[in-house]
């Protein structure tokens, strides 16, 4: 590889605080405009002249329109009499008033008594500072620009969840605002707690905590302001909904169930005195699950002669808590795969048929045929090029008169593959070979279970197929693979094909890794390598050596930088000149990835240098324009890359990969992100003509060995690396594996099947 490349010979090397993230978008802008919209600045001014406003009005009206009204039949002189004796009075009341002792903020009104009182609800306890101070609106003006992301709203509206009864909105909307929470929550609150979530919530405030992205310090805030002196960290009902929220939080990290210590653990970091007795409480309200799992390391056999044989050789146990929704999948996902592996797969001919196919079939094709032909669960191995291998092997299941089906994750995966199948068309002189009418095809995973492509369901509700191979395993999380075994009929052959080295999946559980670990079924691994550099390059990686490899074509190129500043410049270089000119790969076929959203050059930052320089627009449409490079996540862990086409009354119209896809407006800031610069998550499953991997220096801590390997091998011809965490990039390849999930299938797997071995 190359250090100092041809593709920035001619570009100025950056600069600190002369670049495009630093020159001109300011990071933390992103960061301090929406918090002072929201609550300083301006407001607070405004509402210090208000405060002023009202109170003149309130002393000087107050007798003055009594004067009037008082006098309207009479004369002029007896109303100016009157007048002055009514400000007599009141100097008098005022004179005495400062002689006497005062009780502070007892003359306030207006704003400004209100404003005590919420002082004095903060100091007693009553409510948290966070909501007590509830100033009124501020005026309307124009939103300051933002550079790192589209502008938000102070007050979003909320949309109410098909069918949510809009008067359970209205009064779960009226609990929110007395005890001063956002009532924006009030459409989630009752799409998850139900109709009568406004008794729920005033019975148990903590129930506050099953709405997306509500946080414990906020429902212990909403908790003080309803149930007020009866609200403490010891509270039973706390103890068990902070359990449910950790273990929905574990499973946001992968996790499908935690350690009964770990648990236990971060509930005491959350202030609850008793964990133990928290978590009994959730297990007995069925909030949650508890398991015991056999470890694989027997317990030592006792000393003593007379101790019970069987008690010694007994496994120890780990206990683990889960909730239902993870753990009834995880067991679902388990009896499927084992039904799969222990029925006798489809009569298709003889064994002599399938070695046929398997003689046929170009390199380790054929082992990959064989394993299928004699089992209903296989796991093949390997990088992109051993996609040509399960394409082999459809084709093979079609020539024998089966049908077989190949499902990817996304479009792009799925019309990739697609093309690979119609390379491996059987010959038209087959004759004999094609003695079933079988058919092949590919479809994307939801399609496949939604009915939307693929072959369909039988009479019985199952698939209506007989080979299913499932692209970019490693995907999988436990939810969809649990639907996808239980999808296939008794005799089908399933085939999980993938990368192992590549990030798990967005969603909890590590299907693929388990299932490897527990080796219960046939395991193929590929002898296809990827080709050129990259592929050397990113095959080191998979078993944690950097290599330097020689790159003649500029396959791989180096350029060191010194801050993020000069990253987010040579970044924007890099794609908008020096790839399409240097390596002939045009902008919008190079994808950024980088390891963070937030940061000074995260996504962020450099979506917003790259639209600036790419396709500059004042983002009318909640910071998008018509030609903008997007990715779409109509589901958390789906990420489909795309772009703009127009926005009207429907909402924002999108092209993603060749399918149209309209996000209302509502739903725009929390679905659609500006796509030039992805994280490897978002990338991971798809791949591009060339790719530009940012590192900059505060990304050290968040690299690891699959996120490498994940983020270099999604360029086909180019990868740049604009570098800048010195050794950190070795040393997390050589040291850093991926974070470990707390799972049960590998368990759960082992108790129910043989080791293939």
């Amino acid at each position: 590889m190359s250090t100092e490349p041809e593709t920035t010979e001619d570009a100025e090397p950056g600069t600190p605080g002369a670049n495009t993230a630093d020159g001109a978008p300011e990071p933390t802008g992103e960061d301090v405009s929406p918090a002072d919209a929201r609550s300083g600045g301006g407001s607070g001014d405004e509402a210090g002249s208000g405060d002023e406003a009202g109170g003149a009005g309130e002393g000087t009206g107050a007798g003055g329109t009594g004067s009037a009204e008082g006098a309207a039949e009479v004369s002029e002189a007896a109303a100016e009499l009157a007048a002055q004796r009514v400000e007599r009075e009141r100097i008098e009341r005022r004179k005495a008033e400062k002689r006497a002792p005062i009780e502070a903020g007892g003359k306030l009104s207006g704003t400004a008594a209100d404003l005590l009182a919420a002082v004095r609800a903060v100091e007693s306890g009553e409510k948290p500072v966070a909501t007590a101070f509830r100033e009124p609106d501020p005026a309307p003006r124009r939103a300051a620009p933002e550079p790192a992301r589209r502008p938000q709203p102070v007050v979003a509206p909320a949309v109410p969840a098909p069918g949510a009864a809009p008067e359970a909105v209205a009064a779960v909307r009226a609990v929110l605002a007395g005890a001063g929470a956002p009532d924006a929550l009030a459409a989630q609150a009752v799409t998850v707690l139900g109709e009568g979530a406004e008794d729920l919530l005033r019975q148990d405030p903590w129930q506050l905590l099953r709405v997306p992205g509500v946080r414990p310090e906020q429902a212990d805030g909403f908790a003080r302001a309803l149930l007020g002196a009866e609200c403490g960290p010891d509270d039973e009902r706390r103890g068990t909904a902070l359990t449910v929220w950790l273990l929905e939080q574990a499973a946001v990290a992968g996790h499908t169930a935690l350690d009964a210590p770990a648990l236990a653990a971060a509930l005491a970091q959350r202030s609850v005195p008793d964990p133990d007795t928290a978590v009994q409480s959730a297990l007995a309200e069925g909030e949650a699950l508890v398991f015991q799992d056999a470890l694989d390391t027997p317990a030592p056999a006792a000393a003593a002669p007379d101790d019970d044989a069987e008690q010694a050789q007994e496994r120890p146990v780990r206990i683990l808590i889960g909730l239902e929704r993870y753990a009834l999948a995880e067991e679902s996902l388990a009896d499927g795969l084992a039904r799969l592996m222990n029925s006798v797969p489809k009569e298709d001919g003889s064994a002599a048929d399938w070695e046929r196919e398997a003689a046929s079939a170009p390199r380790s094709a054929g082992e990959l045929i064989r394993a299928v032909a004699a089992h209903g669960l296989v796991l093949h191995t390997g990088g992109e090029a051993s996609r040509s291998e399960a394409a082999a092997l459809l084709d093979a299941a079609r020539a024998l008169g089966l049908r077989g089906w190949a499902a990817a994750h996304t479009s792009v995966g799925r019309d990739g593959f697609a093309a690979r199948l119609t390379g491996h068309e059987p010959a038209d002189d087959a004759g004999d070979r094609h003695t079933g009418g079988g058919t092949a095809g590919a479809v994307t995973v939801a399609g496949l279970l939604s009915g939307a492509e693929g072959p369909g369901r039988d009479a019985d509700g199952a698939l209506d197929l007989d080979v299913l191979v499932v692209l970019d395993a490693p995907q999988l999380d436990v939810e969809t693979a649990a639907m996808l075994a239980e999808s296939l009929p008794d005799g089908a052959r399933l085939v999980l094909s993938g990368d192992p080295g590549v990030l798990w999946s967005a969603g909890p559980g590590r299907v693929f890794a388990d299932l490897l670990a527990a080796r219960a079924c046939p395991q193929v691994a590929s002898r296809t390598p990827d080709p050129g550099p990259i592929g050397e390059l990113v095959s080191g990686i998979g078993i944690g050596e950097l290599n330097q490899v020689e790159a003649p074509g500029k396959e791989v190129v180096i350029v060191p930088v010194r801050d993020a500043g000069e990253a987010v410049h040579r970044t924007v270089q890099l794609v908008a000149d020096s790839v399409p000119r240097a390596i002939g790969v045009p902008a919008e076929q190079t994808q950024v990835i980088t390891p963070a959203h937030g940061g000074a050059a995260g996504t962020r930052a450099l979506n917003t240098a790259l639209k600036e320089r790419l396709n500059p627009g004042p983002g009318r449409f909640g910071g998008f324009d018509p030609g903008d490079r997007i990715v779409h996540s109509p589901a958390p862990g789906r990420s489909l890359p795309g772009r703009v086409v127009r926005a009207d009354a429907e909402g924002l119209h999108l092209d993603c990969s060749g399918t149209p896809v309209v996000v209302p407006k509502e739903r725009v800031e929390q679905t659609v992100r500006h796509g030039w610069a992805l994280t490897a998550h978002q990338a991971v499953g798809l791949r591009w003509p060339a790719a530009v991997v940012v590192l900059p220096g505060d990304a050290a801590a968040a690299l690891t060995r699959p996120w490498v390997y994940t983020a270099f091998g999604r360029a086909e011809r180019h990868l740049s690396v604009v570098h800048g965490v010195d050794q950190a990039l070795p040393r997390a390849v050589a040291e850093v594996p991926q974070k470990a999930r707390t799972t049960r299938l590998q368990a759960l797997l082992k108790a129910q099947t043989p080791a293939a071995g």
